[in-house]
């Protein structure tokens, strides 16, 4: 209640009318908050079509750092007799994973029947990289030594043990295929995707209906100015989703995969979770970018000025600092520098947009004093010539009547 009576106090100080009465403020209030849901009802419908599309894009980030895990353990181009990529080396384990059951004839004539002399030749790598790793480091080199296969082969293998990849399929924990621990999950999960995504896409919508409501006193010009404003904070918006998207997300993503696999665990993520973590990562860092369009409007209220912001910038940057340590689920303090540092610097640009305002409204008010004073001058000088000619008028008659007498 004491937040509605501030946004009211706000409102009434934006308007150019009258004070509303607190019951008009809900009125106003509940046709805002009609517009809203349906807004984002439409667009979580429509969303919610391209679920697939979308279950594609958040889940990007994932598979890119599992084939960075795993890029990182295969020996370079330069390192081996034959380089090998991440999805080669993942088909060719599971490739040597449907044959270790079969008799070496049959193990043989199923690899023949693969007609693909790379991937064969990975899979037999990999069958002799996990029996290497089996045996203790000293005895691995002996082992290849002694065992009868191609000179390329062997230095395949020796290569690979130099880096140490894993010779197990998701031995580091199942994030490429992650978990439903219920029947529900997936289809709640797709309506909460598609819940984000209808935010993302309206925001322009949603953002023009809180400013409306915040300050519904705009003159014409302000009206017309509402649209590239509009725009320009969905520009920001979406700056900030996709700063998060591309550039924060997957370090705070590599951070816990890598803090997982140092205290021995598996990092078996659920889908779920997962997406909680995401939407509300990404969209954290575009509401975060807004921050010009929350200062601008403080200003355009009233509530802040140029002065009072740069007097207060020190505190600012601790608060926004404590606001980026709140929203970042990471510890680690690039991220948090990550965040913090775009928000300073957006800050900083509100501290100049407001001194451009000041020194623009400056500028109409003396421009408007002194159309006044022409205006003032204008009117006495037209009342003096007013004057002058009823003087002139009064004396020609005063001598007209003059005349008359005498005659």
């Amino acid at each position: 209640m004491y937040l509605l009576k501030k946004i009211f106090q706000l409102r009434d100080q934006s308007s150019s009318e009258a004070e509303k009465p607190f019951l008009d403020h809900l009125e106003d209030l509940r046709i805002m908050v009609t517009r809203v849901v349906i807004t984002l009802l439409i667009a979580m419908i429509t969303c919610f079509v391209f679920n697939q599309q979308l279950m594609e894009v958040l889940r990007r980030p994932v598979d890119q750092l599992w084939m960075n895990q795993v890029a990182a353990q295969l020996p370079d181009k330069d390192q081996a007799p034959r380089p090998v990529g991440v999805q080669q080396w993942e088909d060719a384990k599971l490739l040597e994973r449907a044959a270790a059951g079969l008799a070496p004839a049959q193990r043989e004539a199923f690899y023949e029947s693969r007609r693909d002399d790379d991937l064969v030749f990975h899979a037999r790598a990999a069958s002799l990289l996990r029996a290497a790793q089996a045996l203790p480091e000293g005895a691995r080199q002996a082992f290849l030594d002694d065992v009868e296969v191609t000179p390329e082969l062997r230095a395949q293998v020796g290569s690979l043990l130099k880096r140490s990849p894993s010779a197990e399929i998701d031995t580091r924990g199942n994030v490429r295929m992650m978990s439903s621990l219920r029947p529900t999950e997936t289809f709640v999960l797709s309506m909460k995707l598609s819940f984000f995504a209808g935010i993302v896409v309206s925001f322009p919508l949603l953002l023009m209906f809180v400013l409306q409501f915040v300050t519904p006193g705009l003159h014409g010009h302000e009206k017309r100015l509402m649209w590239p404003a509009l725009g320009v904070g969905f520009g920001l918006f979406l700056g900030g989703v996709f700063f998060a998207y591309y550039g924060v997300l997957p370090r705070a993503l590599n951070f816990f995969y890598e803090w997982g696999v140092r205290m021995g665990v598996a990092n078996d993520w659920r889908i779920g979770e997962y997406i909680t973590f995401a939407t509300q990562f990404t969209l954290l860092f575009g509401l975060s970018f807004e921050l010009p369009v929350v200062v601008m409007v403080m200003v355009k209220l009233g509530l802040l000025t140029h002065e009072v912001m740069v007097r207060t910038r020190s505190y600012a940057i601790i608060a926004i600092f404590i606001a980026a340590a709140i929203m970042t689920p990471t510890p680690d303090i690039m991220t948090l520098l990550l965040m913090g540092a775009p928000m300073i610097l957006l800050y900083e640009v509100c501290i100049w947009l407001a001194w451009f305002d000041r020194r623009r409204s400056l500028r109409r008010e003396e421009q408007e004093a002194r159309e006044r004073m022409e205006r003032l001058l204008l009117a006495h000088d037209v009342e003096h010539d007013d004057h002058y000619e009823e003087e002139a008028v009064y004396h020609a008659a005063s001598g007209h009547d003059e005349d008359s007498e005498s005659a």
